[in-house]
């Protein structure tokens, strides 16, 4: 009785809802995700070859980067607009949208990680006999995976945000369900499905940051090999500190005064 009361009360929170609804929340879910996880993957598809052009040169990157920007200052409204006659009333046509306006991370953090690859790992490959598909694939995008990774991730948690403007053609995800709750404003439909989007975002930057981990083993091991070191150095500035000689006063050792 009390669930009950709390969807006349049209509470917040409202565990009668979650229970009456699950069926419709489980489908706006799973089509949440199946449109972002598309989406992302389209978009770095398209990304990688764009960022291989744009590093050929300023002639290429210039407008390359140029379009990828102006693409992510439309407004979705106008981006839908645009692309209605192409796709009609269909996930496409926010699949599609939501590819243009991914480009310009993906692009740029692609682009960065590539040309952060050190020359001389570069100049190694190529006295090793490398060609440049060998040397793209082997070593600049193992040592661009952090770049790529970082892009990746905050692409996808974009991704998740902007999948519900798609509720403006009924292909939102979860935001169909804020939509068709705004004009009664049923407050526990409203929370739930903006709740569960920001769930996914996180859950997907997670599952994207232990995959990151998992194909750059090397960056933990440097890290732990950056800790290891300065605890040795902070351990060697103890013992040969102020006082270390014996000193009661801290004063220099008398190795280095008679030095003088």
């Amino acid at each position: 009785m009390a669930g009950e009361n709390c969807l006349v009360a049209n509470d917040w929170i409202c565990g009668e809802y979650l229970r009456s609804r699950s069926q419709e929340l489980t489908d706006a879910t799973v089509q949440h995700i199946g449109i972002t996880v598309v989406s992302v993957l389209i978009g770095l598809a398209v990304a990688f070859p764009l960022a291989l052009l744009a590093r050929r040169g300023r002639r290429f990157a210039g407008p390359v980067l140029g379009l990828t920007t102006v693409l992510y200052t439309v407004p979705s409204l106008a981006m839908f607009s645009l692309l209605l006659p192409l796709f009609g009333l269909s996930a496409a046509l926010v699949v599609t949208g939501l590819v243009l306006y991914s480009l310009t991370i993906l692009v740029r953090n692609i682009l960065a990680g590539l040309e952060a690859v050190p020359p001389e790992a570069k100049e190694a490959a190529r006295g090793m006999g490398y060609g440049p598909g060998r040397l793209l694939w082997e070593v600049e995008l193992p040592l661009a995976l952090p770049a790529l990774m970082a892009g990746l991730r905050i692409a996808t948690v974009s991704t998740v945000a902007l999948t519900t403007v798609g509720s403006l053609v009924g292909k939102g995800g979860l935001g169909n369900l804020i939509e068709d709750a705004l004009p009664s404003f049923f407050k526990a439909q409203v929370l739930t499905a903006s709740v569960l989007c920001v769930l996914l975002a996180l859950v997907a930057d997670l599952l994207l940051l232990g995959l990151q981990r998992l194909l750059t083993p090397w960056t933990r091991m440097s890290a732990a090999a950056g800790d290891t070191r300065k605890g040795a150095d902070a351990g060697e500035g103890v013992r040969t500190g102020p006082g270390a000689s014996g000193d009661p006063a801290g004063g220099p050792a008398p190795a280095k005064v008679e030095a003088g």
